[in-house]
């Protein structure tokens, strides 16, 4: 386990996702790493699933790479799916993982986090179909909140994406816009 459950912190309440695209996109922007790797991704990935612990909900934690087949960096799942990943809560189900899986695939085809994909279609997912001409893969990606493009300074595009579910769709987007800052912030003091 990356963390010993009796040292987790007192829970920290999740700031309200904003709603507003142009918010949305200046959270993006905003947590443009100075850096990334494969130990910084264990430190998004460790902080995440520790501010997770304490929410009574199972989540899942996925951090990897935009290539195809991703290449994973950090993932966090229960321990009655697989004893050797790691732990955040008994009672993930398989169906987190499709859930990982749709809003990955929409971070890396449509270059924003699922919650700005949400929000700029009202959370109709047949009008996102309809309006990107998704036909019959309509259902390979999620415009549920939780999905987020990591950025690096220098360049261009993503280099990385990290998905979390398992809380209500802006609670998944927003605990990891926060602690994605938490982790920016570590990397530009020298702390991480």
């Amino acid at each position: 386990m990356a963390t010993q459950d009796s040292l987790i912190p007192e829970h920290k309440p999740i700031a309200e996702a904003p709603r507003a695209l142009d918010a949305i996109a200046e959270q993006e922007r905003a947590n443009t790493l100075p850096s990334w790797n494969a130990t910084v991704a264990f430190q998004l990935g460790c902080a995440l699933r520790t501010r997770l612990l304490v929410f009574e909900k199972p989540t899942v934690v996925h951090i990897s790479t935009i290539s195809e087949p991703g290449h994973v960096l950090f993932h966090a799942v229960c321990k009655e799916i697989d004893v050797l990943r790691q732990v955040t809560h008994a009672g993930t189900q398989l169906d987190n993982t499709f859930w990982i899986s749709r809003k990955r695939k929409a971070v890396i085809r449509f270059g924003c986090s699922t919650w700005a994909l949400h929000n700029k279609f009202s959370g109709d997912e047949e009008a996102f179909a309809k309006k990107l001409g998704l036909g019959a893969t309509a259902n390979e990606y999620a415009i549920h909140g939780g999905g987020v493009p990591i950025y690096v300074k220098g360049c261009e595009t993503m280099v990385a994406v990290v998905v979390v579910s398992g809380l209500k769709q802006w609670d998944d987007h927003q605990v990891v816009v926060e602690e994605l800052e938490g982790v920016r912030r570590g990397l530009e003091s020298g702390k991480l």
